[in-house]
């Protein structure tokens, strides 16, 4: 049986400041499975992220890019974190979940789809593609990582964002996509808080 579940919203925080965290709470968390399971729910300063995959042509030419690049521990090809953009970092213990990465990656898509319904949007998963999108346009990106059968890293759902950055990028290495938000979708302003 899975632990509770403890929410934060962190507010505004630097990429770095948030990847040291979830390695703290990764850390502890493995170290004392009877801690409960955290999602840590906030914004990031501009900035753009790499997987560990060997293959980085997905942030074209890093030398140009507008803000900084950070490589993490995480799957994944190249993405952008910015202020409009409700990321979540869910630090869940696998082990009484049957330490499934595939089952993890299918239930935050599954969350994402959910919560865009409740706001009157037809949102969907695309085979062979982590993420949820909104027809054609990627609306939610997806990249974690896992430790001992703890997880961190999550998700990305552009809310408000300024979805420009991404053009400067091949988002999660998929050419040619066009990435949306919520905002867009619905032609109106949300805020990451509602």
């Amino acid at each position: 049986m899975a632990n509770s579940l403890s929410i934060r919203w962190l507010g505004r925080v630097p990429y770095a400041q948030a990847l040291a965290q979830q390695e703290d709470l990764v850390a502890r968390k493995a170290a004392d499975p009877a801690l409960p399971d955290e999602l840590l729910l906030l914004e990031h300063e501009p900035v753009y992220t790499i997987g560990r995959n060997p293959d980085q042509s997905s942030l074209r030419d890093p030398g140009a890019l507008p803000h900084p690049v950070i490589a993490t521990n995480r799957g994944g090809q190249a993405t952008y974190h910015g202020p409009g953009q409700l990321v979540g970092y869910p630090i869940l213990d696998l082990r009484p979940r049957g330490q499934d990465l595939h089952r993890h990656l299918r239930g935050l898509e599954e969350v994402l789809i959910l919560t865009l319904r409740d706001y009157g949007l037809d949102a969907t998963r695309r085979d062979g593609l982590t993420g949820v999108w909104i027809a054609e346009r990627k609306i939610a990106s997806i990249g974690v990582g896992v430790r001992r059968w703890i997880s961190m890293h999550g998700f990305a759902l552009n809310v408000g964002a300024d979805l420009s950055a991404f053009g400067a990028i091949t988002p999660c290495g998929i050419a040619g996509v066009e990435m949306t938000s919520v905002s867009r979708e619905l032609g109106r302003e949300i805020g990451v808080e509602e």
